[in-house]
């Protein structure tokens, strides 16, 4: 019986999708739930898999293909995996797939997806340096990618030759360029970017905070943590927490503007930003106000895995009332984060690093902070951004008002 694929329903902010992936191809045999074709939205890539055992019978949209929500994009015929390829005519067609497998071997030439050939042309990558995971080594998108993003600096020219790809001889005073489009997600966060420095009257206020007291509290308990928890206490887990209690009691900050309206959220939905290949997204840490350090903790590690495998789902990133970035973790020593809208107000962390500072009438050496509060001036007064973030400074550097709401 043959049935149509279709792209799955996308939620009302994402108009269309392209087809990234076919990983079945027609006449392919492939097993109930077994993954078929990607599709690459604005924030997420969407997975369909076969509603049963079967085979693919034809592929309306291919890779590169632009789909609307719920658009046929390919047939499958359940339960033709043993019409389709009888067990006579598999014995007559093995030599026939191992001969150009061998071919292939020999001559140096590898087998790409139509989206792999597609995005090694685009970067100049040599299809037969990468290592294929598809069937039968075959180099999927992925494969291309991630080998782009494993190669060294000044990679491309180097290992030119000694992939056996055409030198590029550039005279002196040439300036090549390469035009690359942009990625759906690439594409959705500059709209956004835009969108936020257009529509918002954005201002930023800064402080900093000794993370000295964290520091000696992970140092003293993080052997105890890691038993109890499976998992390390890190510092995302004390700003979130901190965080929460400051919007508790600011709630303009965990507010968002909808048109003329102010909409005030009486929960604490914090968005944590995670940097990817694809670019930066966004999932959110729900009610963090009844999360404890280790579930926050154990959260953001499984966000973070989900997020470089792709695997990070619209609900996942839906939402939020406030967010938190980490540019520290790059080497940032300051910086004036952007605004997530509709959210009003977004924190950023930077980079640890030892400052001298004046203790009681003496110098000492300290692990400094600075923080930075980026605000939308329309919902929020410079009052109550200065005395939100102050609120958080305080928090960190005495953990125990965090315990004790104080």
């Amino acid at each position: 019986m043959s049935t149509e694929i279709k792209a799955p329903v996308f939620p009302e902010s994402v108009a269309e999708g392209t087809v990234a992936t076919w990983h079945k191809q027609p006449g392919e045999a492939c097993s109930r739930d077994e993954l078929i074709v990607d599709i690459e939205t604005d924030k997420v890539v969407l997975e369909v898999v076969a509603p049963a055992d079967g085979v693919i019978e034809e592929v309306v949209k291919g890779e590169g293909d632009t789909v609307e929500s719920g658009e046929v994009i390919g047939k499958f015929k359940a339960g033709a995996a043993g019409e389709s390829k009888p067990a006579e005519s598999k014995k007559e067609e093995a030599p026939k797939e191992e001969a150009p497998k061998e071919e292939a071997a020999a001559s140096g030439d590898a087998i790409l997806s139509p989206a792999a050939r597609k995005l090694a042309d685009e970067n100049n990558v040599d299809p037969n340096s990468v290592k294929g995971t598809g069937k039968d080594g075959r180099v999927t998108k992925e494969d291309v990618q991630s080998h782009i993003d494993n190669k060294p600096a000044g990679g491309a020219a180097a290992a030119a030759p000694a992939a056996g790809m055409p030198e590029v001889n550039v005279a002196q005073g040439e300036r090549p360029e390469k035009r690359v489009p942009m990625t759906r997600l690439r594409a959705s966060i500059a709209k956004r970017l835009v969108n936020a420095q257009q529509s918002a009257a954005m201002l930023t206020t800064f402080n900093e905070v000794n993370m000295g007291p964290i520091m000696e509290m992970r140092k003293q308990y993080q052997d105890s943590f890691v038993k109890r928890h499976g998992i390390k206490l890190g510092f995302m887990s004390f700003f979130t927490k901190a965080a929460t209690e400051a919007l508790k009691r600011f709630p303009a900050v965990n507010a968002s503007i909808d048109g003329n309206d102010m909409v005030y959220h009486g929960y604490q939905d914090i968005g944590v930003a995670v940097s990817t290949d694809r670019g930066l997204v966004v999932p959110v840490l729900r009610d963090s106000d009844a999360m404890g350090l280790a579930d926050i903790e154990k959260k953001i590690v499984e966000y973070g895995t989900k997020a470089k495998d792709g695997k990070l789902g619209i609900e996942d990133m839906t939402g939020g009332t406030f967010t938190i970035t980490n540019g520290g973790i790059f080497g940032s020593l300051i910086s004036t984060p952007i605004l997530n809208p509709p959210q009003t107000a977004i924190l950023g962390m930077h980079k640890i690093q030892e400052r001298p500072m004046a203790v009681n009438g003496k110098v000492e050496i300290q692990p400094m902070m600075y923080l930075a509060l980026s605000y939308d001036h329309r919902m929020i007064d410079g009052k109550e951004a200065v005395q939100f973030l102050v609120a958080i400074k305080e928090m960190l550097e005495d953990p125990a008002r965090i315990l004790l709401d104080v």
